[in-house]
């Protein structure tokens, strides 16, 4: 009897609890739970031995008429399920939801975006490497210090007529030196090393770098004299952060053309700046090391103030294809050819040499290393541990002779078409051991730099009329980019998430198009500044803006002598060059004011060599209708008197040749 009792209540308790779950659910609009489903179904399993005690069933009586704050119950829909909500309290909690994503995704792209204080501030000045491509440096600043990124170098233009390179104006250095506490270095490329040891025979402070970027530095001081000065050099290693001054800043290893190549984190009290040097995102690089994507990550969470970013590509669509993709084609050459194989490159891209000997060595070649600069970076990377050869498969140039041509790979300088190179002085017959044969395989691999399209030109031409074959733009293979193309350009803006943007290295029209990339990236064009060189931009976490321009320019440099040339030397040379030159001699009788025998003329680059007599005679008479006009207190001036001439003569000529040469008169008043 009581087992039956003891049953039926327990019936009735299951019974109860089940009615009272469903009007819970029933009418969840006035109370709800802040419970998950499985929160749910173990409180169901409470219940339902609690309900066997009475004094438990009455208790659950009265909290079914129990009502809680509409506040408290909207608070707590949000984590219920969907199927247990109404639909009022469903679309709440939709709303709630999105917004909150929207805030998160907010914060987590613009991590600086309210971060607005002025209390901190960093200015930035490039002095070269805008507005053309090449001479990179830029001073970064603050109150108290300053550090110096790149010290690089670019290529004269064809009216700077012995000019050889071309270096930066330190002049604002000057000013600021004694700020400065560094000098850092993204990596080993000549625009952005080559003018080093020019401004330490000035100046002197530590030098931070990679160990490849040292080791190249250190052979042009040895080159300039500079040993001593070694004594600056400071290696750096990579993700491991160094105090220099108020700066703290971290090396980010990087892919791009050459090996061992950097980004930079600089971090301030203004906040995180990252300068990406030259790079672009290969995945498959030769050595094995692709770009340290989680370290930029890594600042993009934390909030990067600025991001100052390579914009040499910026016109080309797409990725840039990897260094390995080279290897190919090399292999494809090598093995059709039957004579010497002739590999031309930049000095400093070691991989694309490494890859040229690799396949050389796999088609039983020996290999001869020919050009300075070509020699030395080689060597300097072999001692460095950063690629492995056996010195046994190099040859010297006089022993090419003693091998059969396809027992013969011959690595050498001169893709620019530079006039002293070793390409172009085999191109023109005039190497001591190398000449140009019919059965020769010449490979190009590099892209004419902006303005050395008519030199590159001219070497083609030699070597096509020597009867040799040549891979250059033809093969898309033969070479590739070291810089990032836009789709690379927008996952470094997307992976750092910068709050100011500053595109850099590059002429005009490239940064400006980086612009547009930043822009669609997300970046508001308030925070993007076009800068020239000169400009100096203060950043801080308010704002960015130009406040001054500083002084820069450019300095002309005979690479023969390794000695400056005085901007009026060139510019006497441009006007020669453009004008021409005439240079008159004639005496003058005093008393009579007419010449004394008939006067010598001689003029360069005015006239054709036919015309000269007719020539000299013009400006015999201009000079005799001068002087027969000239008065008195003139003669008694030699000097004003030769000015006189000289725009005499200068506006004549204008009127005839509209041409303006430097005329050298010498008159000898008797």
């Amino acid at each position: 009897m009581n087992e039956n009792n003891n049953e039926n209540n327990e019936n009735l308790a299951n019974s109860k609890s089940k009615k009272n779950r469903y009007y819970k659910f029933k009418n969840r609009k006035k109370k709800t739970t802040d419970s998950t489903i499985d929160e749910h179904i173990e409180n169901s399993k409470n219940e339902n031995s609690n309900i066997k005690n009475s004094n438990e069933n009455a208790n659950f009586k009265n909290s079914e008429n129990t009502e809680e704050p509409k506040e408290k119950r909207k608070k707590k829909n949000r984590n219920l399920p969907a199927k247990l909500m109404g639909n009022e309290d469903w679309q709440i909690a939709l709303a709630e939801c999105i917004e909150a994503n929207r805030v998160s995704h907010e914060n987590r792209l613009h991590p600086l975006k309210y971060n607005n204080s002025s209390d901190h501030k960093i200015r930035i000045t490039p002095l070269g490497g805008l507005g053309e491509i090449g001479g990179n440096v830029s001073v970064f600043e603050t109150n108290n210090d300053a550090i110096i990124v790149d010290l690089g170098m670019s290529f004269p233009d064809g009216t700077m007529h012995g000019v050889d390179i071309i270096i930066p104006d330190f002049d604002y250095v000057r000013k600021i030196k004694d700020k400065i506490r560094g000098i850092i270095i993204t990596h080993a490329h000549e625009d952005h090393i080559g003018a080093v040891p020019y401004f330490f025979k000035e100046f002197q402070f530590p030098i931070y770098a990679t160990p490849l970027a040292l080791g190249m530095i250190s052979n042009k001081f040895e080159e300039h004299g500079l040993k001593a000065e070694r004594k600056w050099f400071r290696p750096v290693e990579k993700r491991k952060v160094y105090e220099i001054g108020e700066f703290d800043i971290e090396w980010i290893h990087i892919t791009h053309s050459i090996i061992d190549a950097s980004a930079l984190a600089i971090k301030t009290k203004a906040g995180t700046i990252i300068h990406t040097g030259d790079f672009k995102i290969d995945q498959t690089p030769i050595d094995g090391y692709p770009s340290d994507l989680n370290r930029l990550a890594y600042y993009g969470e934390e909030g990067v103030l600025c991001l100052l970013s390579d914009s040499t590509n910026s016109y080309k669509e797409g990725y840039t294809k990897s260094e390995s993709s080279v290897g190919p084609t090399f292999d494809q050459i090598f093995s059709k050819t039957k004579g010497r194989v002739i590999m031309s490159t930049f000095s400093s891209n070691i991989h694309r040499i490494y890859q040229a000997i690799t396949y050389g060595l796999k088609y039983g070649r020996k290999v001869c290393v020919i050009g300075r600069s070509m020699e030395r970076n080689l060597y300097t990377t072999m001692e460095l541990g950063y690629i492995k050869l056996d010195r046994k498969i190099f040859i010297d140039a006089d022993e090419v002779s003693k091998f059969k041509d396809n027992e013969v790979l011959i690595v050498t300088t001169g893709s620019q078409g530079e006039t002293m190179s070793a390409l172009y002085r085999m191109a023109t017959d005039e190497h001591k051991f190398i000449k140009i044969k019919p059965t020769d395989q010449i490979i190009i691999s590099a892209k004419a730099i902006p303005g050395n399209e008519a030199n590159v030109s001219a070497v083609l031409d030699y070597l096509l009329k020597a009867g040799a074959k040549v891979a250059y733009q033809e093969f898309s293979e033969i070479h590739v980019s070291g810089h990032a193309s836009i789709e690379e350009q927008k996952l470094m803006l997307t992976l750092t998430k910068p709050k100011f943007f500053l595109p850099v290295h590059g002429e005009y029209n490239h940064i400006l198009k980086h612009k547009e990339t930043a822009m669609k990236c997300g970046v508001s064009e308030r925070n993007i500044y076009l800068m020239s060189d000169g400009d100096q931009v203060e950043i801080c976490q308010k704002y960015i803006k130009r406040v001054k321009t500083v002084k820069t320019g450019k300095v002309f440099v005979d690479n023969q002598i390794n000695k400056q040339i005085a901007d009026d030397v060139v510019i006497d040379r441009q006007n020669l060059a453009d004008n021409g030159i005439v240079v008159i001699i004639a005496q003058l009788d005093k008393a009579t004011k007419t010449l004394i025998n008939k006067p010598r003329v001689f003029s360069y680059g005015l006239v054709a060599d036919k015309q000269d007599h007719a020539f000299s005679k013009e400006m015999a008479d201009i000079l005799s209708q001068f002087f027969a006009n000239v008065k008195d207190e003139v003669l008694n001036d030699p000097r004003f008197l030769e000015n006189q001439i000289r725009q005499v003569l200068r506006k004549h000529i204008f009127r005839k040749i509209k041409k303006y040469p430097t005329i050298v008169p010498t008159i000898f008043v008797m």
